[in-house]
């Protein structure tokens, strides 16, 4: 718990109370945050925006005071007042925001008295290299953050390290399981082990002390599911090891099918929600093949190798672990079809900073990425990013001070601990932190990139030279790398720019929210003249479409695949020591040049993917989170709509659960 609390002086609040906030896209930000972040007061009402930021800058000036108190190391109250209000106005004018964790946990119960630092976090990486000397502590690492809300990166190098064996059962131990998270993480981790280990007794669950399902889950948000994703996890791993032969080792499919499936469990169990990447090796048949399923129309059925898989394979984005020099072929041409495998060039990662600069090799025990690739991670690593936008700077002297506060935030994250040691040892020694930009493609388009690359420059320069200021004054190292460029998502929908580098998918199209059934904002959308509807893959959950419009920049139609890689090595170049998360969108046509384009770009990249481009009219799904449409169809829906209106809310309700990778690509 925090001993000392910092409180912004109330008369400097009261002129923001009734400011309107600079929200977005015809009010697609405004509710977003109202859904996403607003959290529940005590009072049973809703937070209204600058509400959120001041629980947000009290919460990190307070992690601040703590720590400089604890090693008495002075603490200036004048001065801490004078610097948190400068954060407060540039976070409320949406300068700069913290990831959506940050939005969501920073200065609430989470942090003020449960401890759960780890939930400000956006990222993990966990390796089973090492799984033979404890096999069941990356099914658990990867279980416990993803219901924190954390995206997990994992490996498969532990293929073959970990005999299994039979369960003995003749005894049988019995466990009642808690409500709580850790509950559900040591009951998964009982399971595994009587597996992994000789002669452990079967293991038999006690499930009544779960809550039922519609249930609300005070803190976290989101409604119980009961306790059924639970009792289906267990059933599965039992199903995947029952009747192996006595020399059985764990296989790279196991490994993967046993982070999948947690990952279906933990959405299924309507927590904070979050996402999986995985890394095997670029020539490793088995792993390759992991996605061979494909929905066939005519037969109603899922086809191919690994269709069975099709029910939990989805959770995770599959990608390899690409060398310099190596033979991009088949893997290029197995991207061309669905955009998998995604590539990650560790070594790199380990060798380099901004890969405009000399090598360095700071992360020489780096081990993969987060789930959208933007942070280099060592195994247990988490990260804190952050994100800025420049669109929004009145110049390039204003974009220059607000990374001052943006980095401020992300480094106060660091120093929190976590209830992990592996993880604090690992997050104490680097401090790794990741600032980021969203609304580039708008940037570069306004200004020229020539303007852009002395921003990004002067920008990387300004955030070093806050970090050996502030790690002084802390009296912590300076982390080992400072930046990034992450896909953002629902962050970037608040200020409403484009996310990260991304061009938009149309200069016009409908964004989709899903919204509760029981959610008062339902009757606010309608109010406003926003199409709703139910959704027609979950029954509790209505839909609400917002019609877009970005002007001023191209489209992803009138960018091409070189273009988009080009600009990402160029952030490689001149801003992100960690990484560039970039999603390039292919045209069918385009699909050939993918393996080129590995070649050409192995030398300048850290990581990235592919994603083939919809034609306009085509929809993989129903009620897709964007739908690109005419300009004539945009007028249409926009004719009609009214601002949306928050007061009288009546009876609040907690954050929704969202999905926290901050990324449409990467989510589960």
């Amino acid at each position: 718990m925090m001993t000392y609390k910092f409180s912004l002086d109330d008369k400097f609040l009261e002129k923001y109370k009734n400011t309107k906030p600079p929200f977005g896209f015809n009010g697609l930000g405004e509710l977003v945050y109202m859904r996403t972040y607003s959290r529940l007061k005590d009072d049973g009402t809703n937070e209204v925006w600058w509400e959120t930021v001041r629980r947000v800058v009290e919460g990190t000036y307070t992690i601040q005071k703590n720590h400089i108190l604890k090693y008495q190391l002075g603490w200036d109250d004048g001065k801490a007042q004078v610097s948190a209000q400068e954060m407060f106005d540039r976070m409320f004018t949406m300068k700069f925001l913290p990831p959506g964790r940050g939005l969501w946990a920073m200065g609430s119960e989470l942090t003020t008295k449960r401890n759960l630092f780890a939930a400000l976090n956006n990222c993990s990486f966990v390796s089973t290299e090492t799984m033979a000397n404890d096999p069941t502590k990356p099914f658990e690492f990867l279980m416990d953050m993803s219901m924190l809300g954390v995206g997990v990166g994992f490996d498969t190098k532990g293929a073959g390290t970990v005999p299994i064996y039979q369960p003995n059962n003749e005894d049988k131990v019995r466990y009642v399981i808690p409500d709580s998270r850790e509950g559900w993480v040591n009951s998964t981790g009982m399971l595994l082990d009587s597996y992994f280990h000789k002669g452990r007794v079967n293991v038999e669950f006690d499930y009544s002390k779960i809550r039922e399902a519609g249930l609300p889950i005070k803190g976290f948000g989101g409604i119980a599911s009961g306790s059924a994703p639970l009792l289906k996890l267990h059933d599965q791993i039992r199903s995947m090891f029952e009747g192996r032969p006595e020399d059985a080792t764990i296989t790279v499919t196991d490994i993967v099918d046993i982070m999948n499936m947690i990952g279906c469990c933990v959405v299924a169990g309507n927590v904070r929600r979050s996402a999986e990447i995985v890394f095997g090796e670029a020539d490793d048949e088995e792993y390759l093949k992991l996605k061979d399923y494909r929905w066939n129309p005519d037969t109603q059925q899922m086809e191919g190798s690994s269709a069975h898989r099709s029910e939990y394979g989805w959770s995770s984005n599959n990608s390899v672990f690409s060398k310099v020099g190596m033979d991009y072929k088949n893997v290029a041409a197995q991207s061309a079809v669905n955009g998998e495998p995604g590539y990650i060039w560790l070594d790199n990662m380990k060798k380099f900073g901004r890969m405009g600069d000399a090598p360095n090799h700071k992360d020489s025990r780096a081990m993969g990425t987060n789930p959208c690739a933007e942070q280099t991670l060592e195994s247990y690593e988490l990260c804190c990013l952050v994100e800025t936008f420049p669109t929004r700077a009145t110049n390039k002297e204003d974009y220059l001070r607000t990374l001052k506060f943006a980095y401020l935030y992300a480094k106060t994250v660091t120093l929190t601990n976590t209830h992990w040691p592996e993880t604090n040892r690992v997050l104490l020694r680097n401090r790794r932190i990741g600032t980021s930009m969203s609304g580039i493609a708008q940037f570069v388009e306004t200004n020229g990139l020539d303007t852009f690359k002395e921003w990004c420059n002067e920008g990387y320069e300004t955030i070093q030279n806050w970090d050996t200021i502030y790690a002084e004054w802390l009296c912590v190292t300076p982390s080992v790398k400072t930046t990034s460029v992450k896909p953002s998502g629902t962050v970037s929908l608040l200020p409403g720019v484009t996310p990260g580098m991304h061009y938009p998918e149309s200069n016009h199209y409908i964004r989709r929210i899903r919204l509760s059934k029981k959610s008062p904002l339902i009757e606010k959308c309608i109010a406003a003249n926003y199409h709703v509807e139910p959704s027609v893959a979950e029954s509790d959950t209505m839909v609400v479409s917002i019609p877009v419009e970005i002007t001023n920049v191209r489209t992803v139609n009138q960018v091409s695949i070189w273009e988009q890689v080009h600009l990402a090595a160029f952030l490689q170049r001149y801003w992100a020591d960690n990484q560039v998360s970039v999603t390039v969108t292919f045209k069918k046509d385009e699909a050939t040049q993918i393996e080129p384009i590995l070649n050409y770009f192995q030398y300048h990249l850290k990581s990235i993917s592919f994603l083939p481009k919809l034609e306009l009219g085509n929809t993989v799904y129903p009620q897709m989170p964007y739908e690109e449409v005419s300009v004539e169809k945009y007028n249409e829906l926009a004719a009609h709509i009214k601002p949306l209106n928050f007061n009288d809310l009546g009876q609040g309700q907690d954050v929704e659960a969202e999905k926290f990778c901050d990324g449409d690509h990467c989510q589960l």
